[in-house]
């Protein structure tokens, strides 16, 4: 699924709302997250699971092409933890 396709779904389920407007709905929740993550917070969603950002060290990798060795600095990433509700529907099949 993609953010078009989440769009599809919350405007079939709420038919009172215009797709432009749940198109805003969605891409304002995103910016929100986006933000939050940004600042360095952390974005929980019960029953779904948490997002964070967590610092990488440096290291030195190694370039795929050329087989030389990069010193890779130290970097933030998102990191997303599946929550436990989640986690069950996926593995009992819904």
């Amino acid at each position: 699924m993609n953010k078009s396709d989440l769009v599809q779904l919350v405007s079939g389920k709420l038919p009172t709302l215009a797709f432009k407007d749940v198109e805003v709905i969605v891409n304002t929740i995103f910016d929100a997250m986006c933000r939050s993550l940004t600042r360095g917070d952390r974005i929980e969603i019960r029953g779904f699971g948490s997002f964070e950002v967590r610092v990488r060290n440096p290291r030195t990798g190694r370039n795929p092409k050329t087989g030389r060795s990069v010193e890779v600095g130290t970097r933030k990433v998102p990191f997303f933890k599946v929550g436990k509700e989640l986690k069950e529907k996926v593995n009992n099949g819904g």
